[in-house]
């Protein structure tokens, strides 16, 4: 609405007119401003909003290399620590390879003194029997030679030979051996 306001206002006088920024009578003066607020603009980009950029810049660059710095070094202590840690692991690992091995010869030991304390015993026990399975052997044999003495005595008198007790001892136990 207003466009049509001026239009009608301004009438047929102006339509032959230029664009009145760009009549020269114009361009003095707008170069005049041009210039000025060419140079406020770069006093204040110079001297106000550059510097604080720069040092933002700085700031930022700074704290970035100072983060990198504290990560560089956080990373060689987290490497020195992996390295105590792998070195306090093998250190572990082989204090307990030790004390196995100590369980395991200690356990032997006791294993083999074990053993050697029950073959004592059934040594023992083994030669305890045998002593008696002589003794019993000897046992039945008297009584062998007894019962063949008088098995020989009975054959021989139903033959009708007739032989001493002691004759037929030695003839039993030559017999016997």
């Amino acid at each position: 609405m207003i466009f049509a306001f001026l239009a009608e206002t301004a009438g047929d006088a102006d339509a032959g007119a230029a664009f009145p920024p760009f009549e020269t009578w114009h361009m003095p003066s707008q170069l005049f401003w041009l210039a000025i607020l060419f140079m406020a603009l770069y006093v204040a980009l110079s001297r106000y909003i550059l510097p604080k950029l720069s040092d933002t810049i700085e700031k930022r660059a700074n704290r970035i290399a100072f983060g990198l710095d504290e990560a560089a070094r956080l990373n060689n202590q987290a490497v020195e620590a992996r390295k105590a840690l792998e070195l306090r692991l093998a250190e572990a690992r082989s204090k307990a390879r030790e004390t196995a091995e100590k369980a395991r010869v200690k356990s032997e030991a006791e294993l083999a003194s074990e053993t050697a304390r029950v073959d004592a015993d059934v040594s023992k026990k083994l030669e305890a029997a045998e002593t008696r399975i002589k003794r019993l052997r000897s046992d039945a044999m008297k009584n062998v030679e007894a019962i063949a003495v008088d098995a020989a005595e009975a054959m021989i008198g139903k033959f009708g030979v007739k032989a001493t007790k002691a004759e037929l001892g030695k003839a039993v136990a030559k017999a016997l051996e």
